[in-house]
């Protein structure tokens, strides 16, 4: 496994593996790699020849009152995990690499954003949008491979990838869970114990509307209801939301067909939690 953090020497690389005929599957994050992130590495390694993992920590996507000092960070914890997964290259840019100077070009999204956590987090996915154009340039990967935790962001890469034409695969990657359901976060660590009991509920609470939605019920306001009124029983947390859209369109629905996602964002003391069910409603 090679680590490289010159971006003029990942293209090198990537130029003479590509001259070779090589298919590249790419696995961007943010480092403090998870049992998510490890899942999504191991079906990037069986479906591409090279597998190249960046771990950068990218200044865009932090909004005002977000810390990005704060976010955690460990190395030598990533590098032991990407070599266990398989890791051909680890990409790990500083910041003066990957933004030397202002920019002269914005990357700025708009659809898909207005809803879910983009709602609060104004500009967060013009950096998560530009951050990734410098990498699918840099890596020029076949597949690119996203967790449907957060299925906003894999919505927005869906949309971008296809307004830019970009040679690359999306892999939608199923949100991997304890066996309580709670889907693994970084963010996990920060519940205490009672929290993290009543963090159990939000999948349960998900999985209380897919009972409905089999039932037959259509109604998303009907549904919304039935969501927040069993995390407020279960949870001694602020919800932030529960909505009901398209997929990936993220359009509001009147009645529940197609293609459909249930999302939810819960704010506990020290952690907001995000969790989502996407469906196919007849």
């Amino acid at each position: 496994m090679r680590i490289i953090t010159r971006v003029k020497e990942m293209q090198a690389e990537i130029s003479a593996l590509k001259a070779q005929g090589r298919s590249i599957g790419f696995v961007p994050t943010m480092g403090f790699l998870h049992e998510g992130h490890i899942t999504l590495l191991t079906r990037a390694k069986k479906e591409n020849e090279i597998l190249v993992l960046s771990i950068f920590v990218n200044p865009l996507q932090f909004g005002p009152g977000e810390d990005l000092d704060a976010y955690p960070r460990d190395f030598d914890r990533d590098r032991a995990a990407a070599e266990n997964a398989g890791v051909d290259y680890i990409f790990y840019p500083s910041a003066e690499e990957m933004y030397p100077k202002p920019p002269s070009v914005k990357v700025t999204v708009q659809e898909r954003t207005d809803v879910l956590c983009g709602a609060s987090r104004s500009g967060h996915f013009d950096g998560v949008a530009t951050v990734l154009t410098k990498l699918f340039h840099i890596i020029m990967p076949d597949r690119v491979y996203f967790g449907l935790k957060d299925a906003q962001q894999a919505a927005v890469v869906d949309g971008l990838i296809k307004d830019f034409h970009f040679p690359v695969e999306m892999v939608p990657v199923p949100t991997v869970r304890e066996e309580d359901g709670l889907a693994k976060s970084s963010r996990n660590v920060y519940l205490d114990q009672g929290e993290r009991r009543q963090a159990a509920h939000l999948y349960k609470s998900l999985q209380e509307a897919r009972e409905a939605i089999e039932k037959g019920e259509r109604n998303p306001e009907t549904l919304i209801e039935m969501v927040r009124a069993h995390l407020n029983n279960h949870c001694e947390a602020a919800v932030d939301y529960v909505s009901i859209y398209s997929y990936p369109d993220l359009k509001p629905l009147r009645t529940l067909t197609g293609n459909v996602i249930i999302a939810l964002a819960v704010k506990f003391s020290k952690a907001r939690l995000i969790d989502n069910l996407i469906l196919e409603v007849e």
